[in-house]
């Protein structure tokens, strides 16, 4: 038994994704045609890897799954990159989407997310984590997500983020070279310098000890005879 279990566990490993997937809303779309009405469903599908990438998409089809698979592919091929200040926004907006309005205000570390509903399926997916919103108007689900994906796709990275971003460049590359020339060693002048008294270093005469030993040997002999 527990051989079958172990082969089951080898053939059951699901990859990991590499969007999260959130269903928004589901709706039933009636299409009235000249033989009657024509029943449909519509999802809502927010998709993101929670690091800045985030993307909405609508789908409908005559089964739930379907009009989901078919939302997630949609939203696949709007996906935008969100420029995040730490954990928040880099500046206020403002947007008016439909009858969606919606103020978006950055936040310390440790506010949280300060919304609701669709919005704040959106901005986790996101990666935001601290941020303050208020919706004003409409509570239609789809119109609030839009307006949300519309809000961050107006984010523009602000001049103190472009220069920290250069200096943390500096350091990076800094920090490759120092650890470049540590495997390798020393610096290579110093390590030119080593290779160039090693050559200039006599060698040792052992063939003069050797020849010396030789002729000492050769007195011996003759004055023993």
């Amino acid at each position: 038994m527990a051989k079958r279990a172990h082969r089951k566990s080898k053939f059951h490993k699901r990859e990991p994704k590499e969007f999260e997937e959130e269903v928004i809303q589901i709706d039933r779309v009636t299409r009235v045609v000249k033989g009657g009405r024509k029943l449909r469903f519509r999802a809502t599908v927010a998709i993101g890897n929670k690091k800045n990438k985030v993307s909405i998409g609508v789908g409908k089809s005559h089964e739930v799954t379907g009009a989901i698979k078919k939302a997630i592919a949609s939203a696949k091929k709007e996906l935008i990159k969100v420029p995040l200040d730490g954990s928040t926004i880099p500046h206020d907006l403002k947007i008016k989407y439909k009858s969606a309005k919606i103020v978006f205000l950055p936040a310390g570390p440790g506010t949280g997310i300060i919304a609701g509903g669709p919005i704040r399926k959106v901005l986790e997916l996101a990666g935001i984590k601290d941020i303050l919103s208020k919706s004003f108007g409409t509570n239609n689900k789809l119109n609030n997500s839009r307006a949300t994906y519309e809000a961050l796709k107006l984010l523009r990275e602000t001049p103190v983020m472009v220069k920290r971003k250069k200096a943390e460049a500096k350091k990076a590359s800094a920090a490759q070279k120092k650890a470049t020339e540590h495997n390798k060693g020393a610096n290579p002048k110093a390590a030119n310098k080593k290779a160039a008294s090693k050559k200039n270093t006599p060698k040792k005469s052992a063939p003069k000890k050797a020849a010396s030993k030789k002729t000492a040997h050769k007195k011996t002999t003759n004055s023993k005879s």
